[in-house]
């Protein structure tokens, strides 16, 4: 299983108040959901009217495909031109060693 991680700061310089900011969010939330299939929310830098912070989440079983999604996703959010990126960050961690142990019975098997 292979996750990817992201984080983009943005900067919307036309908001005046946090209901302007909350409608570019949710279009560039919505878009990008419709888009990608992905987990998208906002994630920080709420009360800061021209100020926001979205992460999302991809999953998947190729590094390679998850790479390259998470690179079309940052690409798809600056073309949208609903707001700045000011900074975006990804990263993408593998979980292959740790499915390959033995199977514990658990309280829930």
């Amino acid at each position: 299983m292979v996750v990817g991680t992201g984080l983009i700061d943005l900067l919307i310089p036309e908001c005046s108040s946090l209901k302007e900011k909350r409608g570019v969010l949710s279009r560039i939330i919505r878009r990008t959901q419709n888009e990608f299939n992905c987990s998208i929310a906002e994630v920080g830098d709420n009360d800061i009217w021209r100020r926001a912070r979205i992460g999302f989440c991809v999953v998947g079983n190729d590094k390679a495909y998850i790479n390259a999604k998470m690179d079309h996703i940052l690409k798809f959010v600056e073309r949208l031109d609903l707001a700045q990126v000011l900074r975006s960050r990804i990263e993408i961690m593998s979980f292959d060693d740790l499915m390959e142990g033995p199977v514990e019975e658990g309280k829930y098997d």
